[in-house]
């Protein structure tokens, strides 16, 4: 069953930005400028990179897919793509972006919920990116780690990339995001019977969590300078020591895989 209410944000937020150029402004921050939405996709493509190698013919879930960059990225390299999005105009785009990029033959896309969702298999690889940081509600929060637990095969991983800040700081929360903190997610993991692999960096550098609160209250000139100049001290700081500086980082890459027997009986 689709929630109605993010399922209407997330259609709003198609509808008026998934179709153009890249994308990036309908998946990544919602509505802002090309440059600022271009430095989340160079950090956060250097942060999975590792993840992304899979060999051809893998099967992989992307949840919360959107217009399918990483589901295309993926079936690029060979593997069988399955993504799924609450999105309709989502979930669409990819189609087309994906037949464009003559790799629909290996990607399929879905409209449905994270938090409950059952695709009858599981996946060698499934990967979500900034997907659980817009569950606002705690109990739908732990409902989608569980859902995505169940569709990791056994001996395969969990990729997530979400803002987990070490320590809990709500200064950038709204209503449709919310940065839980590291203690939160390694919680709901283990509730869920997942054990953590590994856990990595993204963006230590603090300078766009300082301005982003006010962002949207300053003049427009005030505010695209201030933008420029964050990015601009931050992407150098990210992209170099971005995967060393996890505690630092506001955003986190957590691998995942189902707990063994032995391990899950301690």
């Amino acid at each position: 069953m689709i929630d109605a209410a993010p399922a209407a944000y997330w259609e709003e937020r198609a509808q008026r930005f998934a179709r153009g150029g890249n994308g990036l402004a309908a998946v990544c921050s919602y509505g802002m400028p090309r440059f600022y939405n271009a430095s989340i996709q160079w950090t956060q493509h250097l942060a999975l990179a590792p993840w992304l190698e899979v060999a051809p013919g893998t099967k992989v879930l992307d949840i919360g897919c959107g217009i399918g960059r990483w589901s295309r990225h993926l079936a690029q390299r060979g593997a069988r793509v399955t993504g799924i999005d609450l999105s309709p105009t989502m979930v669409s785009e990819a189609r087309r972006r994906a037949h464009a990029e003559g790799v629909a033959s290996r990607c399929e896309f879905h409209t449905g919920d994270v938090t409950d969702f059952d695709l009858g298999t599981r996946f060698p690889v499934v990967i979500g990116v900034t997907v659980l940081q817009h569950i606002i509600d705690g109990v739908r929060f732990d409902a989608a780690v569980a859902c995505l637990a169940r569709h990791v095969a056994p001996g395969g991983r969990l990729v997530l990339l979400e803002a987990a800040p070490s320590r809990r700081n709500a200064r950038c929360d709204t209503t449709i995001f919310r940065a839980r903190s590291l203690g939160r997610y390694l919680e709901a993991f283990t509730a869920a019977g997942l054990e953590v692999c590994t856990i990595t960096g993204v963006d230590p550098a603090p300078f766009k969590t300082w301005l982003l609160p006010y962002y949207r209250q300053l003049p427009r000139p005030v505010a695209l300078t201030g933008l420029a100049v964050v990015t601009a001290l931050s992407l150098p700081i990210d992209l170099v020591v971005g995967r060393a500086c996890a505690f630092a980082s506001w955003h986190k890459v957590f691998v995942l895989a189902p707990q063994t027997a032995a391990n899950a009986s301690r």
